[in-house]
């Protein structure tokens, strides 16, 4: 039995489409399956936890936020993940390897097998991909206003802005007992390697290693900023002199004020950012 979470208004409604798509292909294989779509915000949460409790694989059709309320809901000892993509940036996907193509991807559900892979916990919320704060969560707010364009081009356009007008924070970096005080653009965690549609701000994360890359894009001089940006477009960022790096299993941050954190695109405030990794915890069909 495959049982299929979709967010009907994921990339301007298109994921409702890719659904009938995919129900037209499962029937005419004749596969059991069944379709479940959110009507609200963490709905897909809720669905997957009910759903968990059934017998049969539970799919994901839609964005990196509606696999991540998926994922947030999920038995993952018990069930085995799948993704049908139909997001307008689909970053996890691209560093899980899955097709693009709806169909494609679902022939991988199929016929494929779900392999071991990590995740994250931060302040008990899940992510598969990347989680952070500082500008990222300054150009996902500009995205979520913006009615008109959408993915990478949205995501491009939004740093621009943010980069000319956004103030570096200040956070410590705690380890045991020892903090260390930074000010920065971004501190991001990556078990993915890109977001916004394509940016590669972790690029050399991988989601089966048992690591997580935790990279810092530090305070720079205005007059840098433009070279900074193409550097990040091109995925050269761990190359500059503003940003540090380093591969770990638990990253701790704290905070003078409350900031808002970015988990796989979705944004919590009042969350703890105390970041561990969970090995190959989870089972997700990929090539």
């Amino acid at each position: 039995m495959i049982n299929i979470i979709v967010n009907p208004k994921a990339n301007g409604k298109k994921a409702a489409k890719t659904a009938k798509k995919v129900d037209e292909y499962l029937t005419e294989k004749g596969v059991e399956h069944a379709f479940f779509y959110t009507d609200a915000p963490r709905h897909a949460i809720k669905l997957s936890e009910e759903l968990s409790k059934k017998e049969g694989v539970i799919v994901a059709l839609g964005g990196d936020g509606t696999i991540n309320e998926v994922l947030n809901g999920l038995d993952t000892e018990k069930v085995k993940f799948g993704i049908i993509p139909s997001g307008s940036g689909n970053d996890f996907i691209a560093a899980a390897g899955i097709p693009v193509d709806p169909i494609e991807a679902t022939d991988l559900i199929l016929n494929g097998e779900a392999k071991p892979t990590d995740y994250m916990v931060c302040g008990g919320v899940r992510g598969l991909n990347i989680i952070g704060t500082g500008i990222d969560v300054d150009i996902l707010n500009r995205c979520k206003k913006s009615k008109i364009l959408r993915g990478k081009l949205q995501y491009v356009i939004s740093l621009i802005i943010s980069l000319i007008k956004f103030r570096f924070y200040k956070f410590y970096i705690c380890k045991g007992e020892e903090k260390t005080e930074k000010e920065a653009l971004i501190a991001c965690v990556g078990n993915g390697h890109r977001l916004g549609g394509g940016i590669r701000m972790c690029p050399e994360a991988k989601i089966d290693d048992g690591e997580l890359d935790f990279v810092i894009a530090g305070k720079l001089k205005k007059r840098k900023i433009p070279h900074a940006f193409v550097k990040l477009m091109q995925g050269k960022i761990l190359e500059q002199d503003f940003t540090s790096f380093e591969r770990c299993e638990h990253v701790r941050l704290e905070f003078d004020k409350p900031v808002t954190i970015q988990v796989d695109g979705e944004l919590y405030d009042g969350l703890d950012f105390d970041l561990s990794i969970v090995k190959s915890g989870i089972k997700i069909y990929r090539p």
